[in-house]
């Protein structure tokens, strides 16, 4: 756990002390953000652009990080226990791509179709058995929705559409 708590540390650290614009805090044994990084990166949230928090043990995210690091493009929860994500991900009014696979979510997460910036989403390897087709193709920026691993309801879904203008792997 101490290991875990330095290389936290010392990978804030390099992004406060460099500038980088990517913030990479997988493979930490993280089952929360820590909320000291709020106040420690404050100068610099604004200037992340990307953050990997894949293969921790997260269950959720508060609004507290998507509206301090606004300026997201890609996001990677990957190998979490997430089964949900708050509301505020909506102000996410840059991020293009959103990395959920291996985590716990049983439903689609709708609060991403509010997100007009996305490209991808990958929800590959949950429980997730439907998806709303229908209002994924209001999705202006959407192009490609992986749903690989899932137990979908395949009678609901309709991959054929002539309205869907995206990828959909399933």
């Amino acid at each position: 756990m101490a290991e875990a708590v330095a290389r936290v540390a010392r990978k804030v650290n390099e992004v406060v002390e460099n500038g980088d614009n990517h913030l990479d805090l997988s493979n930490c044994a993280l089952n929360a953000f820590p909320t000291g990084l709020y106040v420690v990166m404050s100068n610099v949230a604004q200037d992340i652009h990307f953050i990997t928090l894949a293969n921790n043990e997260l269950k959720s995210l508060t609004s507290k990080f998507f509206t301090s690091f606004t300026q997201l493009r890609e996001l990677n929860l990957e190998g979490n226990n997430l089964r949900e994500l708050p509301k505020d991900i909506s102000t996410l009014m840059h991020l293009k791509s959103i990395n959920l696979s291996r985590n716990k979510f049983q439903e689609f997460p709708e609060k991403l179709l509010n997100v007009n910036t996305l490209e991808s989403i990958n929800l590959e390897d949950n429980q997730i058995k439907d998806v709303p087709v229908e209002k994924l193709t209001s999705m202006p920026s959407l192009r490609c929705v992986n749903l690989k691993a899932n137990a979908l309801n395949k009678d609901n879904l309709q991959l054929s559409s002539p309205t869907i203008k995206f990828e959909l792997l399933v």
